[in-house]
């Protein structure tokens, strides 16, 4: 507890410099000078176990530091007695409930430790009016929100949220990150998530619920060419995508498709994407993978696409209309499937509203997985791949509101069937696929707003990036 809360203390004084320097609570005259910790006004939010411990304690070194810390207590009755003494001898004060309003109102820091990992169902009673009343008197004075392991009303494990929630600047999280920090929709209210070495140790058959590819891994994944390679040794993708109605699906798909590091692209339709693309291959042949259903629409002649696809042996990638066509349950294909739904679709796939995928995305990637038998890429901010049978799923946490732009999914879709056809798996593909697909939209967008072409162009370098 003590490892944890001088860690806490350490982003506590981070912030309250931080926000003196910038002058954005200059008018309450608390700080006594730029990037001073000393006079600031330090509110703390402690629940009855060991959460509200840590916040104490850190509140008790940020005393010793000349720093006004209020501690506003859930029940005084369950509070961690050490932490309590700790924090008066250290100078600051247990404020009775009644001056809730009055502390809050007054902070340059705000210190949430009202509920910790062992909180279910959300927040409640006076957990649920605490919480209410320090949001509001945080989006009313810009005083950030400090949470201690991690927000206070959300789901350790599945990231998800059921009522009143805290949303932090920075979540100081201990020991090891909580799947809850990086699935939405609690990720969204964790903020900066920095992580605090407490001293745990884990075996060596931990399963993690959640990881996180980093730029390491993704470049230990790409397929990389050798001196014996030839087109059809870096395999053959194909894609049947687009229609008359659809033509810039076809476009953005075949275009991503040829930059993944494929040999060759065949293309399986009605648009002309030979003069965009002189090197696509419109004759029939063998193909190592399938992309189907990015703008294939839905009549019958679509339904006759998807059918002749799925009907193949080789790994087969299924995007947009083509998961609207899809029946519903397990498609019995020995070779593998990769779903690439966003919310609405998911929710079509499963029979429920877009609401509750949003609300429950941990669980809904698992469903979707074990239900079709696939792997499923569900987009999002933090966009999740899970395969079925399988406990762990990864989350892409490098991208940007920048990929929220009509085509991106063909991009993405077309990409990671190259990527299948270049030999990775399944469940590589995906995570693979979404990482650099958000690496080229991070690059695109530093020229100004992204369209799903500056995607397709900004892929090669975004390759190279991480290679190197």
């Amino acid at each position: 507890m003590q490892r944890a809360a001088a860690g806490l203390a350490v982003a506590a004084v981070g912030l309250l410099r931080s926000g003196s320097d910038s002058g954005s609570r200059s008018s309450a005259g608390s700080v006594s000078g730029p990037g001073s910790v000393y006079g600031a006004r330090v509110a703390l939010l402690v629940g009855v176990g060991d959460n509200g411990g840590d916040a104490l304690y850190a509140g008790a070194l940020l005393a010793r530091r000349g720093a006004t810390v209020h501690a506003l207590l859930v029940d005084a009755e369950r509070v961690h007695v050490g932490g309590v003494a700790a924090l008066r001898s250290a100078g600051g004060r247990v404020a009775a409930e009644v001056d809730a309003s009055s502390v809050l109102g007054g902070a340059d820091l705000i210190v949430d430790g009202l509920l910790g990992i062992g909180g279910r169902g959300g927040l409640r009673g006076a957990f649920a009016s605490l919480a209410v009343m320090a949001q509001a008197a945080a989006l009313a004075s810009g005083a950030p929100i400090l949470a201690v392991d991690l927000p206070s009303g959300i789901d350790a494990d599945t990231g998800e949220v059921a009522g009143p929630a805290l949303r932090a600047s920075v979540t100081v999280t201990f020991g090891t990150h909580k799947p809850g920090l990086f699935v939405d929709p609690g990720a969204g209210y964790a903020g900066v998530v920095e992580l605090v070495d407490i001293g745990l140790s884990f075996p060596p058959s931990a399963v993690p619920v959640v990881e996180c590819l980093q730029e390491s891994d993704v470049a230990a994944l790409l397929p990389v060419p050798t001196r014996s390679s030839h087109k059809y040794s870096r395999g053959v993708v194909g894609l049947a995508v687009g229609s008359l109605r659809y033509p810039g699906a076809a476009r953005l798909a075949v275009g991503a498709a040829l930059r993944s590091g494929v040999g060759a692209v065949r293309y399986d339709g009605p648009v002309d994407v030979v003069a965009d693309y002189p090197e696509v291959i419109r004759a029939s042949g063998s193909v190592q993978a399938w992309v189907v259903g990015s703008g294939l629409g839905q009549d019958d002649e679509a339904r006759q696409r998807l059918e002749r696809v799925l009907a193949t042996d080789v790994p087969v990638v299924v995007d947009a209309d083509g998961l609207r066509l899809l029946p519903r349950g397990a498609l019995g294909r020995a070779a593998p499937t990769v779903l690439t739904p966003h919310a609405g679709e998911a929710a079509h796939l499963l029979g429920v509203s877009a609401a509750e995928i949003e609300g429950s995305r941990l669980a809904s990637v698992h469903r979707l997985a074990d239900l079709y038998d696939a792997t499923v890429l569900l987009k999002g901010t933090l966009t999740l791949v899970g395969s079925p049978h399988t406990t762990t799923v990864r989350v892409n946490t490098h991208a940007s509101a920048d990929l929220a732009t009509a085509g991106s999914g063909d991009v993405l879709a077309g990409f990671i069937g190259g990527l299948l056809a270049g030999g990775l798996s399944a469940r590589d593909a995906a995570s693979v696929g979404a990482y650099v697909h958000g690496a080229a939209g991070l690059l695109a967008a530093r020229s100004g707003p992204v369209a799903a072409g500056d995607l397709v162009a900004a892929l090669p370098r975004a390759w190279q990036n991480i290679r190197e």
